[in-house]
């Protein structure tokens, strides 16, 4: 078996002999040799059906010579933005620039350009006129049919139109690309390639589509954004590989764009041979030289149990992008990937994560889908679990427990995320005390998101209820346990229908916590979600009814304070933000009040000592002024790194 990887030169093709590679696959990350990375799955698995595949890693595309690095390839070139869309690998919430790519060789940023999948196609065709090209990964995936745009706030057209490439090959795409390549190397011409499931292409004739919905035109999606909607809503409903319909959608009337049903998912011995093959499990030996790739350091020791997620938030794109039947591995075939990783010479002892998008998911949600897919219009786990669902825990627990007893392995951690309405939904506490007992490193991170439920219904997440009574379960059993661990939740501010009212409630959530978050996202929107299209249309898909959409700056940089409304910088905001939420209840003096009034701060800020002239006018002193005594309110609340700064002295 070559564990050598995959040639990224002329020079180490023809030491390997090979005079013209079958695929050239250009990407916007560094070349890691990692089964995290898509490029390394998609490359390994052409290379294991016999096909020659060459790596060009973020070329030059002001550099037309850049993109000839590896010459024509025989049969196509492949191209994808990398692990992540590149827009939000360049741009913060607030479209700022960021300052490090993860993905680039010592972090640096400006390595890709902005639309990477656009601009490498282009760049493809400014050299090489005729060859097949073939858009994969996560930026294609989501914007394979017409989309809205956060970064030009506009909607757009289908990015195979805009790249000028002739296939998406959408989804995890193994299947769909080797079926691609055995047609090119049939001798088939990539225009007819309009059978394949997974795929999207165009064609100026309907002549030969068959059993096709035939969704709002461009035009019409342009004139009004209710047709939109529903345009999404038909999408969304169709991504089932078992009974999603043929999608067509038009363009000036003489172009169609037309996106065949999903890829059928992988069986268990399917995704064993997938992760059996032979990577190097590293990014490439020339970027050493500048640091190496920063992104390789999460994943080094962590192994990929699952794809998938029948979780469904309306702000994740996961349904649209792996599906919602869960793909699992053998736990043969986790458990000798993690006696290989304990041979590494520099394997400590950790194993960092073991899951998927939803680490204790490792089955499909009910026995149906394994034949027929999933519920068209039911979810498996919102607004309450469904009663056909399989919540066992007990093949998750037993493969933990096996890698804990490997040799080598002294400790295995959970950090991809577990989903606690469905740990709850078991009914059972085993799954839970193993978790704190063996898995916790002083913290476990879920994500409740907010607790309006009004909110919560729109995220498609679980109720405030079921995440109290998940906090108490947490609670009593660490006290059993004899053990100090924290949960940290991840909240969501500015999500469509999140008013000032329901981000206050937040803030007094996080009051009542006793700290304040160091880190708040703030909602992204980003192609192919529920909550895009919220935020887009205002109007919720599933139900057409209207959302409320914070979608100002300044509403939003309100929001986002709320939940750091300790920090001096965001005082301002604060106070403007409970003046327009009708909440000046919540400055004052009382303990449960978020900020003092503006008066004090002036006086802080001019070096006067606070209360103390006004209130001896009157004989009171603090207390008795209705405030909380001195150092009970002027203590410091919690930060999570204050909390854990005390449980470690």
């Amino acid at each position: 078996m070559d564990t050598r990887f995959l040639p990224i030169s002329l020079e180490e093709c023809r030491q390997r002999g090979i005079r013209q590679l079958d695929f050239v696959y250009v990407i916007g990350d560094a070349y890691v040799d990692h089964p995290s990375f898509g490029p390394a799955i998609i490359s390994r698995v052409l290379e294991s059906h016999g096909y020659r595949v060459g790596m060009l890693s973020q070329p030059d595309v002001g550099n037309p010579e850049s993109i000839r690095a590896l010459g024509e390839p025989r049969l196509a070139f492949l191209v994808s933005a990398g692990n992540m869309d590149s827009m939000v690998n360049h741009y913060s919430v607030s479209r700022k620039r960021r300052q490090t790519d993860a993905y680039t060789p010592g972090g640096v940023m400006g390595k890709r350009p902005d639309r990477a999948c656009i601009s490498y196609c282009n760049l493809i065709r400014r050299s090489y006129k005729k060859i097949p090209i073939i858009l994969g990964g996560i930026e294609a995936s989501l914007r394979r049919l017409a989309h809205y745009d956060y970064w030009s706030d506009s909607l757009k057209r289908s990015i195979l139109l805009d790249a000028g490439a002739d296939l998406i090959s959408y989804g995890m795409g193994e299947r769909s690309l080797v079926e691609i390549a055995d047609a090119l190397n049939s001798g088939l011409p990539v225009k007819d390639l309009t059978f394949i499931e997974g795929t999207v292409y165009k064609t100026s004739s309907l002549e030969g589509v068959y059993d096709a919905i035939r969704l709002p035109d461009y035009e019409a999606l342009l004139q009004e954004k209710k047709a939109y909607a529903q345009s999404f809503r038909i999408q969304y409903e169709n991504t089932d590989p078992y009974f999603g319909k043929r999608l067509i959608e038009a363009y000036s009337g003489h172009c169609f764009l037309v996106q065949n049903p999903a890829a059928k998912p992988l069986s268990t011995e399917e995704m064993d041979a997938v992760y059996a093959l032979p990577y190097t499990r590293r990014a490439h030996p020339s970027y050493e030289a500048q640091g190496g790739v920063p992104a390789t350091k999460e994943v080094a020791f962590s192994l990929v149990s699952s794809r998938g997620c029948f979780g469904a938030c309306s702000f994740c794109a996961l349904t649209f992008h792996q599906g919602r039947i869960i793909q699992a591995r053998s736990q043969e075939s986790l458990l000798r990937e993690a006696e290989e990783m304990t041979q590494q010479a520099d394997f400590k002892g950790y194993i960092h994560d073991v899951g998927g998008p939803t680490a204790n998911f490792r089955h499909p949600a009910c026995k149906k889908q394994e034949k027929c897919g999933a519920c068209k219009n039911r979810q498996c786990l919102f607004p309450t679990p469904c009663k056909n669902l399989d919540a066992s825990h007990e093949d998750y627990r037993a493969l933990l427990q096996k890698m804990r007893a490997l040799p080598g392995v002294k400790r295995v951690f959970i950090r991809s995320g577990i989903r606690f309405d469905y740990l709850l939904a078991e009914g059972k506490p085993e799954f839970l005390e193993e978790l704190c007992a063996f898995h916790v490193s002083g913290q476990l991170k879920v994500a409740p998101e907010h607790i309006s439920d009004a909110v919560l219904r729109l995220m498609g997440k679980p109720s405030r209820q079921v995440y109290d009574a998940f906090c108490q379960a947490y609670e009593r059993t660490n006290q059993r346990l004899g053990k100090k661990q924290f949960l940290v939740p991840y909240l969501m501010s500015s999500h469509p229908g999140s008013t000032l009212r329901e981000a206050v409630k937040l803030a007094e959530y996080c009051r009542d916590l006793g700290y304040m978050p160091e880190q708040v996202q703030d909602f992204y929107p980003t192609p192919s979600t529920i909550s895009t299209c919220m935020y887009y249309t205002g109007l919720d898909p599933r139900t057409m009814e209207p959302v409320y959409v914070p979608d100002n700056p300044h509403e939003k940089a309100m929001q986002r304070a709320l939940l750091q409304y300790q920090d001096p910088k965001n005082y301002d905001l604060v106070l403007e933000a409970l003046k327009k939420a009708g909440r000046l209840d919540l400055v004052g003096y009382d303990k449960h009040c978020l900020i003092r009034p503006p008066a004090e701060k002036r006086e802080r800020a001019e070096g006067q000592s606070p209360h103390t002239e006004k209130n001896s006018r009157h004989g009171l002193g603090r207390r008795e002024a209705g405030g909380a005594p001195g150092p009970q309110h002027g203590r410091k609340k919690k930060t999570i790194r204050n909390i854990h700064k005390k449980k470690n002295s």
